[in-house]
C-alpha cells in the first residue's frame, strides 16, 4: 500500500528575516519619484518603439503585454540607482520577460541564456527589437539623480539608518520567534518525535 506521506508535504515555516529583501527594495522603492506621462508623452514613446496605441506588444519578445517594465533598472546593488518611473524609463513588457529581466542590463539580458530570456525563446526579428530598444534608451531628457547630493548627506544617511534598524528588529523579532515556535513544539509533540 502507498503511504499516505507520498501526496503529503507540510509547509516551509514562515522566516520573518525571510521578508528582508522585500523591506530593503521598499526603502528604494519608497523614494524613487514616480512621473505621470502625457497622451502626448505615452504616444512618442511608442512611436519610438515602433509601436501605437492601437498595437501595444512587450517591447522584448513581441508577444501580449501586460506591464511596463523600467528599462533601466531603479534599484540595484540595495540602493536606488538615480533612474525614476517615468515614460521614458518604461516599456511594454510582458509578465516572462519582465520577471526574468528583473534589474539586468535590457540588452545583455535579451542575447543571454537565462531562463525566458528573448534569445533562449528563439524570438524572431530580436535584431530589431534590439534597435527600437537602443534607440529609446538613447532618447534625451531621461531623469537620473544623485539621490545623496540632492537631498544632502544628513538625510540620505537617515533614511539608510532607519531601514538598518528595521532589519534589525526583524533579526530580534525572528529569535524570539524561533523561541516561541521551538516551546510550542515541546507543547505539542509530533508523533514521530
Amino acid at each position: 500500500m502507498t503511504s499516505a506521506k507520498s501526496v503529503f508535504s507540510m509547509p516551509t515555516p514562515m522566516k520573518i528575516t525571510g521578508r528582508s529583501s522585500t523591506i530593503t527594495n521598499a526603502f528604494a522603492s519608497a523614494i524613487i519619484p514616480v512621473l505621470h506621462p502625457t497622451d502626448d508623452e505615452i504616444h512618442a514613446s511608442l512611436r519610438l518603439l515602433g509601436m501605437s496605441v492601437g498595437g501595444v506588444w512587450c517591447s522584448y519578445c513581441g508577444g501580449p503585454h501586460t506591464e511596463w517594465d523600467h528599462l533601466r533598472p531603479t534599484i540595484k546593488n540595495k540602493r536606488p540607482t538615480g533612474y525614476i518611473s517615468e515614460i521614458k524609463n518604461l516599456v511594454p513588457a510582458c509578465g516572462k520577460c519582465n520577471q526574468s529581466k528583473g534589474n539586468k542590463n535590457w540588452r545583455e539580458w535579451m542575447l543571454s541564456d537565462a531562463r525566458l530570456s528573448p534569445k533562449t525563446r528563439n524570438i524572431k526579428r530580436l535584431d530589431q527589437k534590439i534597435a527600437n530598444l537602443a534607440a529609446y534608451e538613447n532618447q534625451s531628457g531621461i531623469t537620473n539623480i544623485d539621490f545623496e547630493a540632492l537631498l544632502g548627506s544628513s538625510i540620505w544617511s537617515q533614511h539608510w539608518k532607519n531601514w538598518e534598524a528595521v532589519l534589525g528588529q526583524m533579526e530580534n523579532a525572528q529569535i524570539l520567534a524561533d523561541e516561541i515556535r521551538e516551546e510550542l513544539r515541546r507543547s505539542f509533540p509530533s508523533p514521530e518525535t
